[in-house]
């Protein structure tokens, strides 16, 4: 069941971080989140934590679930209104903290697999695409008055986060996605119901999108390059990033890379 819940945070969290001075990608900051950190998931609680599909991937596997189980028990889905196409969020616990559902006592479960928001945390990343294909990207340092992660002698900049974090395949995947994105709002209208569907299927529905490709032969019908037909059915991840390059081609005729054949 779809809700506008997600839509409207995403559009709160980007209001949030355009009020946000900027930080320069060499700009120092101290920080350091730990169990002996008074303030120890005091952040995993009350939140609106919006899941990219590489984020779903991540999760899914490591829980075991398929895609279908994921989405009904810990999801909520909306459509965006500005693209059309589907936003997820965690569906947290149903209790007065509104707690995440992966945190304990100890820490995070998933801690290995957490989404990509909470690994960039303190920092706010904010996206666009550059005109040269590159990805452009701006920093912002969310500083919370509860917070006490900014009192430890831990000192990183941006890009020393970020590789902390183990951002960066996160970050390529969740670029790729952008870019989507943004192609769709440039059209200024969103994409169709039925498209819709089929992009929620391919982004989220990993599993599900191998059984339509075998179905309907789709990688017969399709130049790329070689050994990629194979990697796809065989990893989730090489299946996502396809996903994304197919969703390109279907929307917009043409993508770098994947061709329909003659």
């Amino acid at each position: 069941m779809s809700d506008d819940a997600p839509t409207r945070d995403h559009d709160a969290t980007q209001r949030f971080l355009d009020s946000l001075p900027e930080l320069a990608p060499d700009q120092e900051f101290r920080f350091a989140c730990h169990p002996q950190v008074p303030c120890f998931n005091a952040c995993c609680g009350d939140l609106n934590l919006m899941l990219t599909p590489f984020d779903v991937l991540r999760l899914r596997q490591a829980l075991g679930e398929s895609s279908a189980e994921f989405i009904r028990t810990r999801a909520h889905v909306a459509l965006a209104p500005d693209t059309g196409l589907p936003l997820m969020r965690l569906r947290m616990r149903d209790d007065k903290r509104r707690s995440c559902p992966f945190v304990s006592p100890q820490g995070c479960t998933v801690y290995p697999h957490r989404p990509s928001a909470c690994r960039t945390y303190p920092l706010g990343r904010a996206t666009r695409p550059g005109e040269d294909g590159t990805v452009r990207e701006r920093f912002f340092l969310v500083r919370e008055g509860h917070c006490k992660g900014f009192g430890q002698d831990s000192t990183f900049t941006p890009a020393t986060w970020l590789a902390d974090q183990e951002l960066a395949v996160y970050n390529a995947s969740n670029d790729r996605t952008m870019r989507l994105m943004a192609r769709i709002k440039d059209t200024g209208r969103p994409i169709d119901p039925r498209r819709a569907n089929m992009a929620a299927l391919a982004l989220y529905q990993l599993d599900s999108f191998a059984d339509f490709i075998r179905d309907t032969g789709l990688l017969e019908r399709l130049d790329m390059a070689p050994g990629r037909a194979e990697a796809v059915l065989a990893d989730e991840a090489a299946r996502l990033e396809f996903a994304q390059d197919w969703l390109t081609l279907v929307l917009f005729g043409a993508c770098p890379g994947l061709e329909v054949r003659r």
